[in-house]
């Protein structure tokens, strides 16, 4: 059969890899640089496409009610809130992800980020770059060692997280309200509730997904609550914490510092938060390294191809509502 994929965004070098697995399935591929549904709507109807392949472009009720003949959108990562599912599903497409492909990378970036913030080490660069040659530069550091890291989300990711943890000999507690007792335990963890997360953490790791109910879970009231030492890291997404709310409680002194790799504008606009010596940032790059790099468009193009095939996609996100479950 021959069929058409549309790539509706990419900030790839190239689609190289892409074009060879499409043509190889006997398909062909074509490149857009989408922004808006509209655009999206436009490249796809053009095409003629079976399938979309998106990475940052919203996919809206809009786009579906414009592509008819639509079977697959396929999102380059492991969060598909860029693609609005429930409308997908009315139309009767199948909406996959790539799930696992950067558990290992996303972890031990988390733990890089709180690292950082612990030893503070960032701090330290920038004062040797400066020409000051001075350990007292960056005090107070604590010891890491029996300290508590507390993780928002319980997911493969931060299973992982705590995995890790006890090679550092950290006290690990997990707040999520859709992981039971025993899953969290055999990971070394002691589930509590959120309230019980902020007041005892040390350090919070936040790995939950954006959801109407984790927008801004990290707000005002979050951080009063949280120890005047602790530190928050994010890789998850930028919106799950408030930054200027963030900000505040940095300047208050009701947190110590902040990791984050994940922004809810992204680029962002200057900003106070991103200039402080205790805030650490990186450009949503936890996900990255050669070999997820490869796995995320390898996986994502294949499980689009099984789709307009009519094979079952390994990363298939809205199944049992698409069989009426």
């Amino acid at each position: 059969m021959t069929f058409t994929v549309v790539v509706t965004d990419y900030d790839f070098a190239d689609l190289e890899l892409e074009r060879d697995l499409v043509t190889e399935a006997g398909g062909r591929l074509v490149a857009a640089q989408s922004e808006t549904p509209r655009d999206v709507a436009e490249a796809a109807a053009g095409a003629g496409a079976d399938g979309l392949l998106v990475q940052y472009a919203p996919v809206t009720t809009a786009v579906f009610e414009a592509l008819d003949d639509l079977v697959v959108v396929g999102r380059y990562g492991v969060g598909v809130d860029t693609v609005d599912v429930e409308a997908a599903t009315a139309h009767g497409v199948q909406v996959v992800n790539v799930p696992s492909y950067c558990e290992d990378e996303v972890s031990t970036h988390a733990f890089a980020l709180l690292l950082t913030c612990v030893r503070k080490t960032s701090q330290y660069d920038t004062a040797v770059a400066d020409g000051e040659w001075d350990w007292t530069a960056a005090r107070p550091i604590r010891r890491l060692t029996g300290q508590t890291l507390g993780l928002a989300g319980f997911g493969s990711i931060p299973r992982r997280v705590a995995d890790k943890a006890d090679a550092f000999g950290l006290d690990v507690v997990a707040y999520d309200p859709y992981v039971d007792r025993e899953t969290v335990a055999e990971h070394g963890a002691e589930k509590v509730t959120f309230g019980e997360l902020l007041a005892r953490a040390d350090a919070v790791s936040i790995h939950v997904p954006l959801t109407d109910e984790t927008e801004r879970l990290f707000d005002a009231a979050a951080f009063e609550r949280m120890r005047e030492h602790a530190v928050v890291v994010n890789t998850a997404r930028g919106a799950v914490v408030d930054v200027d709310d963030l900000l505040a409680a940095l300047e208050a002194g009701e947190v110590a510092g902040a990791g984050l790799d994940v922004l809810p504008e992204e680029p962002p606009e200057p900003s106070a938060l991103l200039t402080r010596d205790d805030v650490v940032t990186t450009p949503h790059v936890a996900w990255y390294s050669e070999e997820s790099y490869e796995e995320l468009r390898r996986s994502a193009t294949r499980d689009v191809i099984r789709a307009i095939r009519g094979e079952q996609p390994d990363g298939l996100v809205n199944d049992e509502r698409l069989d009426g479950g």
